[in-house]
């Protein structure tokens, strides 16, 4: 149902070296490169960044949750995006609360951006 995502970022060039580490670990690559606009995806540009120089603070930013194949490529991305400089905002784990098999990890980026991977697994 939905087609992409995008999201603004100050810093254009820093960002989307943090994003091509942690969005790699999804399976995802840097298809397009414009002067004010970055796609990643897998096949064609799923996720945008968007060079926005003279945007606001914003300390809750925006949620955007991709999905994983497996617990191991949730981990993978979690520990990519912290290496690539993002800050933990929920290390991996289950989240019961949210639905059952429910794993995900969270992270934010320079912008406050709050990005989440997450698989479902199965009932033991």
């Amino acid at each position: 149902m939905i087609d992409h995502v995008s999201i603004a970022v100050r810093d254009l060039a820093a960002s989307a070296a943090m994003y091509q580490q942690m969005l790699a670990a999804l399976g995802h690559a840097k298809l397009v490169v414009r002067p004010d606009t970055i796609g990643f995806g897998k096949a064609y540009p799923e996720f945008w960044l968007n060079h926005r120089p003279a945007m606001a603070d914003a300390d809750d930013g925006l949620h955007v949750c991709l999905r994983a194949r497996s617990r191991e490529a949730v981990d993978a991305f979690h520990a990519a995006a912290l290496r690539a400089g993002a800050t933990c905002d929920g290390p991996p784990g289950p989240r019961p609360h949210y639905s059952a098999g429910y794993y995900a990890a969270f992270v934010r980026d320079r912008d406050g951006n709050r990005i989440e991977a997450v698989t479902f697994l199965e009932a033991p």
